[in-house]
C-alpha cells in the first residue's frame, strides 16, 4: 500500500477523552480495590496485544486501552480502602451487607460497596445511591425510607453483618 493512503496525523492517533472520574471519595472494599488491580493488569496486558499486532491500521482498540488504564490509575490513586471487618457492629456503615424486608415481607440483601464494585444484579450498591444512603447509620429493627423513582418504599433491617475478606461474615 502507498504511503500516500496512510494517516499519520489525524484524529485516529489522538487519545480518546477521559472517562468521567465520580466527584465522590472513592471508598473500596478489599474486593474492591482487588477487582481493580485486575482490570488494569488485564487492560495493560491487552494493550500490550494489540501494540504487536501485525495489522495496526485501526488504532482505536489501542486507544481505548490507553483511556481505560488512564481511569484505572486514577480510581487506585484515589481509592480509600475500607475494611468492612473494622466497621461497626449491629450498624449499616460501607461494606455491609443489609437484609431488608419492604412492607409485603419480601426480603431482600444488599451490600454497600465502592462505585466501580456496585453491581445490581449482585445486590451490591453505591454508597451514594439512594438505597445506600438510606440504609447508612440503620440498625437492626429499624424502619428507613427509600425514596425510589416511582415512589417511597419502607424497609425494615433485619439483619446487617459485615463479609470478611475470605468471604465469610464477620
Amino acid at each position: 500500500m502507498s504511503r500516500a493512503f496512510v494517516k499519520e496525523d489525524g484524529p485516529d492517533n489522538e487519545p480518546l477523552p477521559d472517562l468521567p472520574i465520580s466527584p465522590h471519595p472513592n471508598y473500596v472494599t478489599p474486593r474492591g480495590l482487588r477487582a481493580l488491580r485486575d482490570r488494569l493488569a488485564a487492560v495493560q496486558t491487552d494493550l500490550a496485544r494489540l501494540k504487536v499486532r501485525a495489522d495496526r491500521l485501526d488504532l482505536l482498540p489501542e486507544r481505548a486501552a490507553e483511556r481505560d488504564i488512564r481511569y484505572l490509575e486514577a480510581r487506585l490513586r484515589s481509592a480509600i480502602l475500607i475494611d468492612p471487618a473494622n466497621q461497626p457492629a449491629g450498624e449499616v456503615a460501607f461494606g455491609a451487607r443489609v437484609t431488608v424486608a419492604d412492607v409485603a415481607g419480601s426480603e431482600t440483601t444488599y451490600e454497600i460497596t465502592g462505585e466501580d464494585e456496585a453491581d445490581a444484579a449482585l445486590g451490591r450498591i453505591a454508597p451514594y445511591s439512594p438505597l445506600a444512603r438510606a440504609l447508612l447509620g440503620a440498625r437492626i429493627g429499624d424502619r428507613v425510607e427509600w425514596a425510589r423513582p416511582s415512589g417511597r418504599m419502607e424497609l425494615e433491617i433485619l439483619a446487617i453483618d459485615y463479609p470478611r475478606d475470605d468471604g465469610r461474615t464477620a
